[in-house]
């Protein structure tokens, strides 16, 4: 490192910038907009408009639907809760802990396929009933949050 490599920080210098303030500032008269045209005036048009040609946004097809209250849910077989020890208390945190899922957007559900050979406390957001069956029925206990 040397003096002709130094630089402020990021974010931290700001310009003095002022436009239209007279010739001597480099920025007087037309205040960089050029002379004349659309773009020098008030109310120059907004971002995306073609001069009155169909917009992009419009000439391209639109498909589907969007469900604006989709939820994204982790769908996880019981098979997968193998990996915990017998009587063990498993939940979300567990599962990230374990590197079983790797996020949770809206929740996860467990679905019944696969075997389950341990006695588990299984905390989640959905159980299928198959599922619940299963954990049931090696002792282990089901709770909805």
């Amino acid at each position: 490192m040397d003096l002709s490599t130094l630089q402020p920080a990021e974010g931290s210098v700001h310009s003095n910038y002022r436009k239209g303030r007279g010739h001597a500032s480099g920025n007087g008269k037309t205040a960089g907009k050029g002379h004349k045209g659309q773009k020098a005036r008030s109310g120059a048009p907004r971002p995306g408009f073609e001069g009155g040609q169909m917009p992009l946004f419009r000439r391209l097809p639109k498909r589907g639907f969007k469900n604006r209250n989709h939820k994204e849910i982790v769908a996880l077989n019981i098979d997968v809760l193998e990996r915990f020890d017998d009587g063990a208390e498993v939940d979300i945190n567990a599962l990230l802990e374990a590197g079983i899922i790797k996020e949770v957007r809206d929740g996860v559900k467990f679905l019944g396929r696969g075997e389950l050979t341990r006695k588990l406390n299984v905390k989640a957001n959905a159980f299928s009933a198959t599922a619940k069956e299963k954990i049931e029925a090696k002792g282990g206990t089901v709770e909805v949050i």
